[in-house]
């Protein structure tokens, strides 16, 4: 991407935090960038593709590194998951927030999300594929910690990861809706994961 067209995304990425896609107008847009309205047309002819970018950066910001993470120890995978989630959330906050409470730039993060799915079909796999990646990254760890002998359980190594996996995300929402702090967010997290770690280790 060039930087004029990220400079774009970024700019509009702000503003769709502020308002929903119907309510944001070209002009908005082109104005904000303080762009001539011919030098924005030249990267972007339409604002449905202003609004796919703009979530395309939202999600690199959010893409995580998972072979950053313990490979040898399911605990510490978790772990290292938690504080990427802070280290991730707090570069995107100063990214995308800054006239933003945490609380607001999140609930509005999903009500994009919410917008591009209903009006942009082709965004679906934007949010399978990732999902895919940290389902695979979970099933691998869970998969050494049992042949190395760190957890005992009769659930499959797919069943266990789904599970980490769906805990984060309803627990994320939920709390998100109700307008937890992040960092109170992670410490009930990490209390989930370590009472379901509890119950497989050896």
């Amino acid at each position: 991407m060039s930087d004029t067209k990220e400079y774009i995304a970024l700019i509009a990425s702000r503003l769709f935090l502020q308002k929903s896609f119907k309510e944001v107008t070209m002009k908005e847009l082109v104005e904000k960038t303080g762009m001539s309205k011919g030098a924005f047309y030249h990267y972007f002819k339409s604002k449905e593709e202003v609004f796919l970018e703009s979530l395309k950066l939202f999600h690199k910001a959010l893409e995580r590194d998972f072979s950053t993470y313990s490979q040898d120890s399911l605990k510490q995978f978790y772990n290292d998951y938690l504080n990427d989630t802070i280290r991730l959330t707090q570069e995107y906050f100063k990214l995308f927030g800054h006239a933003f409470r945490e609380s607001e730039i999140t609930i509005n993060h999903f009500a994009m999300v919410f917008d591009a799915l209903r009006l942009l079909p082709e965004y679906r796999k934007n949010i399978e594929e990732p999902f895919k990646i940290e389902l695979q990254n979970w099933i691998k760890i869970i998969r050494t910690a049992r042949l190395s002998g760190e957890i005992k359980t009769t659930l499959s190594d797919e069943k266990l990861g789904e599970i980490f996996v769906y805990v984060s995300d309803g627990l994320g929402i939920n709390m998100i809706m109700r307008g937890v702090a992040l960092e109170d967010m992670v410490k009930k997290l990490k209390h989930q994961w370590d009472a379901l770690y509890e119950q497989i280790k050896v």
